[in-house]
């Protein structure tokens, strides 16, 4: 069944039929979240009459405190069976998201609630993402890594492209939970999905003195990638890049919306058409690879990702207007699609099979923070300078980050260790 469903997602050949259960499980989980683009702040604004204020904490709690709580969970997952802790990911997810309609239509719903499922979910994806990632690395072999990759990529722009104009058209005729609703349902088949890879999971077994390692295990994935040559310097480009494109998303909605007049409508397919440049480039990924080699395209569509974003400072009113927003995000996008499956391949390669739960874990716990705080940093910019020019200095700041991206392709060895 996963087999089929996946297929016209992105074809070659297959990874095997557990691969395709967890590709399954990435795919409706995906798919779920991204049917509810968006559907917390809209709940806050036309349920709860919340304003500006209380949607900007909404967002950036369930990012900065989402990664806080997150931060215990991923030496404690580290040393258990991966797919276990999956499953239980999505079972709480599922949970905590159904509570908000079941809240919704007692009459009951309330902003603390929103506050405190955003929380756990960010916390739950957070450990999910790092536990999917050391799972993957079991599931198939090191040469067939980067088509894992590139088949997640594909399914995310996807799901992406896809999802929030189904959603909105959902909530339209149904109501503003409904896309939640929906979102849960994906967790609990993307749990059974799961559960469907079978085959036996050794339990991991520590390394060292245990107490030694429960004293510092907090910080060891920091640790670990703060001091690889070959890590730190994605970790840094990586963090800063992602944290800089999305300070500058509510700004291009202010600006787009607000001060030039685009249309809702407008503004969804200015975003939801270039997503069609992540199918590509996921699908170019691997060819590049097998043409010009791993570090090459990891440098140079690293680079290629951050030309585009400076110029949607550019943007104005009517066709003209939206038609530049489409081809910068269009560029930026296809760019992202080569990128993010090479990045995510060599992340997994430099890492032990022993701290690729750590590891993933203080990397998004880092991200989700900076971003929080980037996104907090700009609205305050916008609120000095305008959004036009805080989006023009963002893009200016992503030009220099190429500097932050690996120069040399350092040697692996057999741990994985560069």
């Amino acid at each position: 069944m996963s087999g089929v469903l996946m297929s016209g997602v992105a074809g070659g050949r297959s990874l095997g039929r557990r691969f395709g259960w967890l590709w399954a499980a990435y795919a409706v989980s995906t798919f779920g979240t991204r049917l509810a683009f968006d559907a917390f702040p809209l709940i806050a604004v036309v349920v709860l009459d919340a304003g500006p204020a209380r949607v900007a904490a909404l967002a950036a709690a369930g990012l900065a405190v989402g990664a806080v709580v997150a931060v215990p969970l991923g030496p404690w997952v580290e040393f258990r069976r991966k797919r276990p802790v999956m499953v239980a990911t999505d079972l709480v997810r599922c949970a905590v998201l159904l509570s908000v309609p079941v809240a919704y239509v007692s009459g009951r719903l309330g902003f603390a609630q929103l506050l405190v499922v955003s929380v756990v979910v960010a916390a739950a994806d957070i450990t999910f993402r790092a536990a999917a990632g050391s799972c993957l690395k079991t599931l198939v072999g090191p040469g067939d890594l980067l088509t894992a990759n590139g088949r997640f990529e594909a399914t995310a722009w996807t799901a992406t492209m896809l999802g929030p104009p189904v959603g909105g058209a959902a909530i339209g005729v149904f109501g503003p939970v409904v896309t939640v609703a929906v979102d849960a349902v994906s967790h609990l088949l993307s749990a059974l999905g799961i559960r469907a890879i079978g085959g036996g999971e050794p339990r991991p077994h520590r390394t060292g003195a245990p107490s030694r390692l429960r004293a510092g295990e907090l910080l060891d994935g920091w640790r670990y990638f703060l001091t690889s040559p070959g890590l730190r310097p994605l970790f840094l480009n990586t963090v800063l890049v992602n944290g800089l494109i999305m300070a500058t998303t509510p700004l291009l909605a202010v600006l787009m919306l607000a001060d030039l007049g685009f249309a809702p409508w407008q503004y969804g397919l200015a975003f939801a058409v270039p997503c069609a440049g992540g199918l590509i480039g996921s699908r170019m990924a691997q060819p590049l690879v097998a043409r010009f080699g791993e570090h090459r395209v990891l440098t140079t569509s690293g680079v290629l990702r951050v030309c585009w974003p400076v110029g949607l400072a550019f943007v104005r009113p009517g066709g003209a207007g939206l038609a530049l927003v489409m081809a910068v995000e269009f560029g930026l996008i296809t760019s992202m699609g080569v990128f993010n499956p090479v990045f995510a391949t060599r992340r997994l390669e430099l890492t032990p099979p022993d701290r690729v739960v750590r590891t993933l874990s203080a990397w998004s716990v880092s991200g989700k923070l900076t971003t929080a705080a980037l996104i907090a940093v700009w609205g305050l910019l916008a609120g000095l300078t305008g959004p036009r020019t805080a989006i023009a200095l963002a893009g200016v700041l992503l030009l220099a980050t190429p500097l932050l991206l690996p120069r040399h392709d350092h040697a692996r060895t057999a741990g994985g260790r560069p």
